[in-house]
């Protein structure tokens, strides 16, 4: 059943766990959905004695896709009108996600109602690793 408006109050909030112990055969599988197989991502030796990174971490793109699972559970797919997000730590193998989404606005654009979310996904020591707003179409 499509999301409401007045199912919906600013401050509302969503939080879920999206990934536990994330793989490298996760962030290689991602590579190849992607077309990015940029050797800090796919390639440990590159990745530490070329790099100097303690391993190969996901691609930044993989967190931000994770993350728009949360919202999409929520407002329902085909929805998003707007997502974006900064990347602000790297995410590692063995790292698990954790996002929340918070209700910021509820507005009626000429388009119909529309409601504004900040979003947040963290690592299990709790620091930030994704920090983006999005904006979804819901209904009267």
């Amino acid at each position: 059943m499509p999301l409401k408006m007045s199912d919906l109050s600013v401050g509302d909030s969503r939080q879920e766990t999206l990934v536990e112990d994330l793989t490298r055969t996760q962030i290689v599988q991602y590579a190849g959905a992607s077309g990015d197989y940029n050797p800090l991502h796919t390639d440990e030796v590159f990745a530490t004695q070329v790099a100097g990174y303690p391993s190969v971490f996901a691609h930044g793109m993989l967190t931000m896709g994770i993350t728009a699972r949360l919202l999409t559970d929520w407002v329902g797919d085909g929805r998003l009108l707007r997502y974006g997000a900064r990347f602000v730590k790297q995410v590692w193998p063995g790292d698990t996600l954790s996002a929340r989404a918070e209700v910021t606005a509820l507005r009626d654009t000429d388009e119909g109602p529309v409601a504004d979310f900040k979003v947040e996904t963290t690592n299990q020591h709790g620091d930030v690793v994704l920090a983006g707003s999005a904006s979804a179409r819901v209904d009267r």
